[in-house]
């Protein structure tokens, strides 16, 4: 199915807006044939059924513009339209702290591109940040399998080095300014931990 922003052009989920790419399989998470933004899916359920937070995937308001009957009982939708720029992938409560994040993942073992964060996030995450909320990323290191938590804060510094010819972030910074979250069974991606460690920093 083609889904594409706005202005027309082809969505690829490792471009920005303006690029065109073939939209490739994700890697899977931890070899368990798991797409990393699938475990964190559950680690929200987790949360919630615990009652330990209330965070969700946010919806992507999509215009259907083709769809195909093969059949009289099913419907297939071929084309679609990006309504509006996304912001983040996940938003909600813990503690009384507004949370706000993204995750994203790369299979480069010692770096991740700056191409996988886009201007309109890095602005949904500095209006964040100026309202006190907790805003932060999820870089899953496919290759390697390590999982991190790094403040939007550090993000949107180091983003901004492009300026400079910077084309990404090396995993020895994101070790340095960055919390490792190691994945388990239950849940499988407990981000909440480093968001604690976080908070506590702060205090």
């Amino acid at each position: 199915m083609a889904f594409r922003y706005p202005n027309g052009q082809l969505f690829s989920s490792s471009s920005s807006p303006n690029e065109h790419a073939k939209i490739t399989k994700r890697t899977n998470f931890a070899n368990r044939g798991m797409r990393f933004e699938e475990a964190i899916n559950q680690s929200n359920e987790y949360y919630l059924f615990h009652d330990i937070a209330v965070i969700h995937k946010k919806p992507t308001p999509l215009q259907i513009v083709k769809v195909d009957y093969p059949r009289r009982s099913a419907a297939v939708i071929k084309e679609a339209y990006f309504r509006q720029p996304s912001t983040t992938d996940y938003n909600g409560v813990y503690k009384g702290h507004y949370l706000d994040f993204e995750a994203k993942e790369t299979k480069n073992k010692t770096s991740f591109p700056f191409k996988n964060f886009h201007e309109h996030q890095i602005t949904h995450m500095r209006n964040c940040l100026k309202q006190g909320g907790i805003c932060f990323i999820l870089l899953w290191f496919s290759s390697i399998e390590r999982c991190f938590f790094l403040p939007s804060e550090i993000l949107i510094t180091l983003w901004e080095q492009q300026a400079s010819g910077k084309k990404s972030m090396t995993l020895t910074q994101v070790e340095n300014d960055g919390i490792e979250i190691f994945p388990k069974i239950a849940p499988r991606i407990p981000y909440l931990d480093a968001v604690d460690e976080f908070i506590c920093k702060k205090e």
